[in-house]
């Protein structure tokens, strides 16, 4: 790939080609939203959540910006703004990572394991470290509620 915008539009194109559903608004691949399920094995299986991509000009020399639109309780997911604590994408984005990545590997692993060290929601981060059934509870009651009109 020789440009940014060549790189973005792959990415994206991959993306939509994958079993995830991508609403892209206006037809903009600079932001859209990905339906995300929860992965098999964590006390999010079953949920489902609309995830926001912003992708900056730079990208993919520059890291997206990720968020959960619809709430989810998490130690480092933000409950107000759904934004997420994950040093892959903050910190430690690399051009050889594509948007699959953040769908098939780094949110996956951010919900099958929290890091409640590290919390952007210190509630879910202190009821994890200390009571992790009742945790439990408080992830999965609104999973069995939601429903989600992309």
């Amino acid at each position: 790939m020789s440009s940014p915008s060549k790189r973005r539009e792959m990415d994206v194109m991959k993306l939509m080609m994958s079993d995830y559903v991508v609403d892209t608004p206006n037809d903009r691949l600079n932001e859209f939203s990905v339906e995300f399920h929860g992965p098999k094995g964590s006390f999010y299986e079953g949920g489902v959540w609309k995830v926001s991509v912003e992708l900056p000009d730079a990208y993919p020399y520059k890291s997206p910006s990720i968020g959960f639109v619809n709430k989810i309780f998490h130690p480092n997911v933000d409950e107000l703004s759904g934004s997420v604590c994950l040093d892959v994408i903050n910190q430690s984005w690399s051009p050889m990572f594509d948007l699959l990545n953040i769908f098939e590997v780094f949110l996956p692993q951010l919900l099958l394991y929290p890091n409640p060290s590290d919390p952007l929601n210190s509630d879910a981060a202190a009821l994890m470290m200390n009571d992790k059934k009742q945790y439990e509870e408080k992830v999965k009651g609104p999973l069995v509620l939601r429903t989600l009109s992309f």
